[in-house]
């Protein structure tokens, strides 16, 4: 088993490493919509992005740790975390043919709401009154920005409603594992099984991109893929969790700008509106799991740090 990176305190680098993953993400969703839009099938953009992200993990891991790294005491939790993981890309890029990039932007937002529910069965975490309400408050935001009401809903969003159910199942699966097994094996194991599994059913029906920047941008959404998960696994050894979890916030202000120079889409009211909410909630879940993890630090440490 290969060691596991230790913790350091390096805040500044980790919350710059976080907004560098929060720019690869975007650029994902970006190319998603790009290629998909071009004619390709979402089957094939996602088997690419695995494929690319799996290949630049093995150039990455695999010289310098060997063969061990594919090595995983906890087979099971690896598979299912890597399967939460696939289904939530394919779920997003098929809702990117149809939706604009700041909508599944937004609605991908709820993530740490959904999180916060599934961690009090899954991980037996206790979750009082307040958090329960903003829950409920952020479910609201996402209503505001699907409009289920009115003439801007779109079937297409019920699948970024099962991308953050499934990225959400990943995240706690993640949870489940940390300090359990390495980096690099995590992110092989992440990037591999998706590209066997994808691999029976995308390269039969393959159709290359008829253009050269078709073509560049099929060959980088899978390093934008390995780049950011990487970052973001690196920002979270050199920060607290509590620090960088507002971070991917700006995405939104990424995918605005992505959608108005790429797609010439503009966001609506609604979705800044209820994008709004869902942050509002979003921090406020962050907030009350940061004082909380503050007041059990300083119990066990008998008082108040010093101030200096």
């Amino acid at each position: 088993m290969q060691p596991i990176a230790p913790r350091e305190e390096k805040t500044a680098i980790g919350l710059a490493l976080m907004a560098l993953s929060v720019v690869f993400f975007t650029m994902i969703d970006t190319s998603a919509k790009w290629l998909v839009l071009a004619g390709l099938a979402p089957l094939q953009v996602v088997f690419v992005r695995y494929a690319g992200h799996f290949v630049v993990s093995l150039l990455l891991f695999l010289p310098r740790e060997g063969a061990s790294v594919f090595r995983t005491a906890r087979p099971g939790k690896q598979l299912l975390r890597a399967l939460f993981l696939a289904g939530s890309t394919l779920c997003n890029f098929v809702a990117l043919s149809y939706l604009p990039i700041t909508v599944t932007t937004t609605i991908m937002f709820a993530g740490p709401i959904v999180v916060t529910l599934l961690a009090i069965p899954v991980l037996g975490e206790k979750v009082g009154i307040h958090r329960i309400a903003a829950v409920c408050v952020g479910f609201i935001g996402v209503l505001v920005v699907m409009q289920p009401w009115g003439a801007g809903f779109h079937p297409a969003m019920f699948l970024s409603i099962g991308a953050v159910l499934s990225a959400s199942c990943y995240f706690i699966m993640t949870r489940m594992l940390a300090g359990q097994e390495s980096n690099a094996t995590s992110q092989l194991w992440g990037a591999g099984v998706p590209t066997l599994m994808l691999a029976p059913l995308a390269i039969p029906g393959w159709i290359w991109p008829d253009t050269t920047t078709g073509f560049a941008v099929l060959m980088l959404i899978g390093v934008f893929g390995a780049l950011g998960h990487i970052a973001t696994t690196t920002a979270h050894r050199l920060a607290d969790a509590s620090i960088l979890a507002p971070v991917v916030y700006i995405q939104i202000l990424l995918a605005a700008i992505a959608g108005i120079l790429v797609f010439d889409t503009w966001p609506t009211i609604w979705t800044f509106g209820g994008g709004l909410i869902i942050i509002a909630a979003g921090l406020y879940i962050w907030h009350r799991e940061r004082s909380q993890n503050r007041r059990t630090t300083l119990s066990r440490r008998g008082g108040p740090p010093f101030v200096r």
